[in-house]
């Protein structure tokens, strides 16, 4: 591995770090987590000298016996639900022992196990067709006539107006032209500039606007005046369509999934434990990639992650799961990367570090992502009314997860289950997937500064002006972002 102009991601003298936020915050979980799950859930069998280091850790996690007892009863019955078979329970002579799993799928019991199975198929294939049905049924109709606006010769639209035009069609030159002279017109070098980047990325720009780009385009990192807080995140850097009490929600359960994650892959002997040999001190290193990390976070206003780097690894960053996390640096980050290409992958990838997007890192499905919020505010709120089926498939996710959190968490997860209720008791996780995904592309475009290199690290991903690339030329002339580079002291005055 090569060491490429690892001295240019530096902060700045009178750079103002704040206080860094938005992490993820494992609270007590991290601190004796080995110690609870490395040996007792191995094999399924505790002994009497692993239930004393059970009890230990429990009081250490803040976790009471009862609750210890309700958390290994509940990764049975998650077990069963999960693997569609019955655990035979087996004490030793603790009897407060965890039983082992031993599937009894021998003789007949085995073939009435089967048809029952096929059965139960049978069953959620109607049920899924009725849900196919009643869906059908009652698709919302969206109608927009704001498309039916004035022929495309109009001169006299505001730059608001432009804007929302640019936001229906993001890859219309013609509308980043329009606005390019209207922010000349308004006195906004900034908004005229960021236009011209838009133009620039789409081969469109004539020679005033590529000779504009070409003179305020930092020729290598941008070099911002303080870090974002919770306040830009929120107000301005996430994704508009990114619904906040699924996010709060989303935030209060990730510890706990991340616990309930980590134990199922040490069980599947699939856990990737930190090698001591790939561990890298972003103060110290020499990789440009690793110290992007770092240096993405510190602007982020977030905790600098634990890292390793395997350039034998065919990926740029990944998030390792684990008490905590780690993120891990591939080749494809290591090497053949500019400075400005790794500003933005590097800001991409810390994005899923914050609290309320984390759930992706561990269940990046669409339909485990609803399992997952479903089973919260099944917590929140146990008399829920959900179909059955429903209930069925996520209660013993809530059962498994409920044990992990601590009072203060479940009092949360009713406060937000109310304003869940209040808002309209509906949410889209397929969208906020999506708006998760976008929000991660404006930070890298934040940090990267350079419109045109972040639609190339996008394009072999998505393909050109994909839905990503679409709303980085949305974003790079909106409000919100020209005031995200206010605050950062990059804008042009």
């Amino acid at each position: 591995m090569t060491a490429t102009n690892a001295g240019n991601f530096e902060l700045g003298r009178n750079f103002d770090q704040g206080v860094a936020t938005g992490g993820l915050d494992l609270g007590p979980y991290a601190a004796h987590y080995s110690e609870l799950f490395a040996d007792a859930l191995e094999d399924g069998v505790i002994t009497a000298e692993e239930r004393e280091r059970l009890d230990k850790a429990a009081d250490n996690l803040g976790m009471n016996r009862m609750q210890l007892r309700q958390l290994e009863q509940a990764m049975v019955n998650a077990y069963e639900m999960h693997h569609r078979v019955k655990v035979v329970e087996r004490w030793e002579e603790s009897p407060v022992s965890l039983q082992p799993i031993v599937v009894d799928a021998a003789g007949d019991e085995g073939k009435a196990m089967l048809l029952g199975q096929i059965e139960r198929l049978n069953k959620r294939v109607a049920e899924l067709e009725s849900e196919l049905r009643e869906a059908r049924a009652h698709v919302n109709v969206e109608v927009d006539v704001s498309v039916l606006e004035g022929n495309d010769s109009a001169v006299d639209e505001s730059v608001e107006q432009l804007r929302a035009r640019i936001r229906r069609d993001p890859t219309n030159p013609r509308l980043f032209a329009r606005l390019y002279r209207a922010c000349g017109d308004s006195g906004d070098p900034d908004g005229q500039y960021r236009a011209a980047q838009a133009l620039v990325a789409l081969g469109q720009a004539d020679v005033q606007q590529s000779t504009l780009v070409a003179k305020h385009q930092p020729e290598g990192l941008i070099t911002p005046a303080r870090a974002l807080n919770g306040t830009d995140w929120q107000s301005s850097l996430a994704h508009p369509e990114l619904e906040i009490v699924t996010s709060q929600i989303m935030a209060l359960i990730a510890p706990a999934a991340l616990m309930g994650r980590v134990a199922g892959l040490r069980r599947e002997k699939k856990l990737l434990p930190q090698a001591e040999n790939q561990k890298q001190d972003p103060a110290k290193s020499t990789l440009m990639a690793v110290r992007a990390l770092a240096w993405a976070a510190h602007v982020l206003g977030m905790p600098v992650p634990l890292i390793s780097a395997d350039a034998s690894r065919d990926i740029a960053y990944a998030h390792v799961p684990g008490m905590p996390p780690y993120s891990l640096v591939g080749k494809a980050a290591l090497a053949g990367r500019t400075q400005v290409q790794s500003a933005f992958l590097s800001a991409r990838h810390m994005t899923y570090y914050r609290a309320e997007f984390f759930v992706k890192v561990l269940f990046p499905g669409v339909t485990e992502l609803e399992d997952l919020f479903l089973a919260a505010l099944l917590i929140g709120s146990p008399g829920l009314p959900i179909a059955q089926h429903l209930r069925t498939r996520v209660t013993p996710i809530s059962e498994a997860l409920a044990p992990m959190l601590n009072p203060a968490q479940l009092d949360s997860l009713r406060q937000q289950f109310k304003a869940f209720v209040a808002d309209g008791g509906r949410t889209n996780l397929l969208r906020w997937s999506e708006s998760v995904d976008k929000t991660a592309c404006r930070a890298g475009l934040l940090l990267c500064g350079n419109l045109s290199s972040a639609l190339e690290v996008l394009q072999p991903e998505e393909g050109p002006k994909g839905p990503l690339s679409a709303d980085l030329l949305a974003f790079v002339v909106s409000d919100r972002y020209g005031q995200l580079r206010q605050k950062l002291g990059i804008a042009i005055q």
